[in-house]
């Protein structure tokens, strides 16, 4: 890990600093918020390497629930214990949910109106922007992208192309890429 999340002093994490950034990275964006995780995380504090953000981001998507949640409950935990795991994904959530609750209450008043369906197909637009660009960067950190790109790919047509179920083209692109990884780190 390269930094921890500590005070000035060299204490344990602060619940504060945990809570108050995940709540700046949940109230940073509509429609999904893992690239203002990822730059919080990796590029401006500096508590996960880009790695080890690609690595707990791909067990985040195997546990049940929101990606970015789990991976502040672990990150919570990683540098705060318990309590970590608690206030990270509070901080994360707290905002976002008061803000959908007012935002309900003005689409059940508005939202039959054509300025309010043109402001979600715009926020629809950014959304998917923001989620291409974070997808280019974590590509970007992966070490030997020639021997596991063929995975993705094969990941995309299964699911995209052929429509098999996700879980069964998830688990054994898992298997077969895992015991590549596996297999290559043995040899060195």
């Amino acid at each position: 890990m390269s930094k921890d999340c500590t005070n000035e002093n060299g204490a344990r994490p602060v619940l504060r600093a945990l809570f108050l950034d995940f709540s700046t990275v949940g109230l940073s964006g509509f429609g999904g918020v893992l690239p203002f995780a990822r730059r919080m995380l990796v590029e401006r504090r500096g508590w996960m390497t880009a790695e080890e953000f690609n690595a707990q981001l791909g067990l985040c998507q195997f546990l049940p629930g929101p990606n970015v949640v789990n991976l502040a409950v672990l990150v919570g935990k990683r540098h705060g214990g318990l309590a970590g795991a608690i206030v990270a994904p509070l901080g994360l959530l707290a905002g976002p949910f008061a803000i959908v609750v007012l935002l309900a209450m003005l689409y059940d008043a508005y939202g039959q109106l054509p300025i309010a369906q043109s402001m979600l197909r715009g926020i629809a637009a950014a959304g998917a922007g923001l989620l291409f660009a974070m997808a280019w960067r974590m590509g970007s950190a992966i070490r030997d992208k020639a021997v596991f790109l063929p995975f993705a790919a094969l990941v995309v047509l299964g699911v995209a192309g052929l429509r098999w179920p996700m879980l069964w083209v998830m688990l054994a692109g898992l298997a077969c890429s895992g015991g590549l990884a596996y297999w290559r780190l043995g040899r060195r």
